[in-house]
């Protein structure tokens, strides 16, 4: 069993059983195919360090319970004292057993998620909006939610297989933006497109094709009133076939010294800059 002691003022419980049940939500967070499974089944996604947790609160986000390395409490107080859920102390050593790696940034929170809205409540009130179609690595995810953020884009939004912008890595490297930002999925990868279409949205397809036209004389001769969508695909192969072809436009950022393209979030940064 675990030892315990509680704080009535503050909900603190120190735990030293990283078996312990009430853990729970915390177990394994370097296991992607585990976490995948237990935050889909339970609802729910981790926001590591306060600076994030705190914006995942300020997002309307309801906070299942918090947890914290004993050397790290004063890191956290503040932000639980303003909170009904339990706030778990662990011994360092009990922290990196249960998460499966030093929870070097002091403090941990397990979320519950919000419904998704529908595409077309996004697309009602968003004048630029980033595309994402099967991106599948969880830090290019975040990357490109904290660009489209930091550089005026409304709202994200994400095919079917797009990895999760709410996996504990993707909120890390968008430094908080993921929860920032309206985003959703579009449920119907083959017709999806049309969609935007029908909203009025101009959709210009991110490609390094050299038969693409260059964005930066495309963002020239676009109206600051005019409604874009740009399309970003995934590591790799960029877009499918599918969408290029579906797409108004193919633009590419030129390249030079036999570099045949960006990193993802890279492109989509230069993108989102020249499109804003």
């Amino acid at each position: 069993m675990a030892a315990m002691a509680a704080d009535q003022s503050t909900r603190q419980v120190l735990v030293t059983d990283a078996a312990d049940p009430r853990l729970a939500d915390y177990v394994g967070l370097t296991d992607v195919r585990l976490r995948r499974s237990l935050e889909a089944e339970h609802g729910l996604f981790i926001a590591e360090g306060e600076k994030v947790i705190v914006r995942a609160i300020a997002a309307g986000y309801p906070v299942r319970s918090l947890l914290v390395a004993q050397d790290k409490l004063a890191s956290i107080v503040a932000v639980a004292a303003g909170s009904q859920a339990p706030l778990y102390v662990l011994p360092a050593q009990v922290a990196e057993q249960l998460t499966g790696y030093h929870v070097h940034r002091g403090a941990l929170a397990s979320m519950q998620r919000l419904p998704l809205p529908p595409v077309a409540s996004l697309l009602a009130t968003s004048r630029r909006i980033v595309v994402l179609e099967d991106i599948v690595d969880h830090a290019n995810v975040g990357a490109v939610f904290r660009c489209a953020a930091a550089l005026g884009f409304d709202a994200v939004l994400l095919a079917p297989r797009c990895a999760d912008p709410l996996y504990r890595r993707s909120v890390k490297v968008s430094m908080g933006a993921v929860l920032a930002l309206p985003w959703t999925r579009i449920p119907d990868w083959r017709g999806g497109l049309a969609e935007l279409r029908a909203a009025g949205f101009r959709l210009l397809a991110l490609t390094p094709e050299p038969a693409a036209t260059g964005i930066a004389g495309v963002a020239r001769a676009t109206r600051p009133e005019e409604k874009i969508a740009l399309l970003v695909g995934g590591e790799g192969h960029g877009l499918s076939d599918r969408w290029l072809a579906a797409a108004d436009q193919a633009v590419r950022i030129p390249m030079s010294r036999g570099v045949d393209s960006l990193n993802v979030a890279a492109a989509a940064a230069i993108a989102c800059y020249l499109l804003s």
